[in-house]
């Protein structure tokens, strides 16, 4: 009898602690803003394809709140704990935004030089009027007069799918 009194009452006490929110089996602290992190991903588009992974590789390091990553995938690490393991998606406005036609324009192949032989996919670095630079993807080629740049990015418009695991608070 005696016996099982102590089992109830550690029961019980378990019970009041899970409701009361403790969680005795993970004490390991959350990651928060300003904290470096090492996490293993796995990105994919909603139509399942894989457009990016750290499995097999280093973890991607960065520093929560810094703007390193997309501020979806800083969002999602943040409150994880190590070891934690979860799978989230990003509408476009959290990832890359959304595609703006405005950053599409056709040029003068007069403006490549003269010995570039432009290719759909290609990529080239561009330099904006106020100095900044700029990676734009030829999205088309015109005969021999001209070319369609995009500086959008090529994820642009797309949610993003992400499997998480963080690995470390350094």
């Amino acid at each position: 009898m005696k016996k099982n009194h102590i089992f109830i009452t550690i029961l019980v006490l378990f019970s009041a602690m899970l409701i009361a929110g403790c969680n005795v089996f993970n004490s390991a602290p959350q990651a928060k803003t300003g904290d470096t992190v090492q996490v293993q991903y796995t990105g994919k588009l909603a139509d399942g394809t894989v457009f990016d992974s750290s499995v097999g590789k280093d973890p991607l390091q960065f520093k929560l709140g810094s703007g390193q990553v997309i501020p979806g995938f800083d969002k999602a690490v943040t409150g994880m704990r190590v070891g934690e393991k979860k799978t989230v998606t990003i509408p476009a406005t959290d990832a890359y935004g959304e595609r703006r036609d405005d950053l599409v324009a056709e040029v003068s192949r007069s403006q490549l030089p003269s010995d570039m032989m432009p290719q759909v996919g290609m990529q080239l670095q561009s330099t904006a009027k106020d100095g900044s630079t700029m990676v734009v993807t030829i999205t088309k080629v015109t005969d021999n007069t001209s070319v369609t740049i995009d500086a959008n990015h090529p994820l642009a418009g797309k949610d993003l799918t992400f499997e998480l695991e963080l690995l470390k608070i350094l």
